[in-house]
């Protein structure tokens, strides 16, 4: 019974490290990645599209992000959008397609980065212990409405310990990998 509660909840504890690394994805690191471009919206015949759906994004080299519109007609709209975002890039028009180029990481940046990094596993941790929360309160009102005895209570706690620390190392293992992929020159 107890087993099947945690099971349920494995999910949820999936999600956090799901949500964890796409958030990462969006952490620039001085290296390209078509990922930074991907939700820029962009104008595309009078709707706001995702990049990703009106354009090709390439990674050609380790410090540029090559765009080939589908439509020629939206290197514009496209160089536009590129340059409204907070990303802060410079796309560069040459006609047929967009390159933009990742300016290398100051030490500063590279520190705030890691920082930023941190508050995201944090937060990832959160939604575990949350999720923890969830299924010791259940298991409490098991024992409480006599379905279950104490020992099964604690034994239950112990269990989903067990996940909790195998949840918080996968988070933990991320963030070590993004660190040291940050603090790379």
């Amino acid at each position: 019974m107890i087993k099947a509660l945690i099971d349920n909840k494995k999910g949820d504890f999936e999600k956090a490290i799901a949500r964890f690394k796409e958030e990462l994805n969006q952490l620039r690191t001085g290296r390209a990645s078509t990922v930074l471009v991907d939700n820029v919206m962009v104008d595309y015949y009078g709707s706001k599209s995702p990049l990703k759906t009106v354009a090709t994004v390439t990674v050609p080299e380790a410090r540029t992000i090559m765009i080939s519109p589908w439509d020629k007609d939206n290197l514009v709209n496209i160089e536009k959008a590129i340059r409204e975002s907070q990303l802060n890039f410079n796309p560069v028009n040459d006609g047929q397609v967009i390159r933009i180029n990742i300016p290398s990481l100051t030490e500063e940046r590279r520190k705030e980065l890691v920082k930023l990094l941190n508050q995201k596993a944090e937060e990832a941790r959160v939604m575990v212990r949350r999720c923890r929360e969830e299924v010791w309160e259940e298991i409490q009102n098991l024992e409480s409405s006599g379905k279950i005895g104490e020992d099964d209570k604690f034994n239950g706690k112990e269990k989903l310990q067990k996940v909790v620390d195998e949840y918080n190392g996968k988070i933990e293992e991320i963030r070590k990998k993004k660190e040291e992929e940050v603090l790379t020159v």
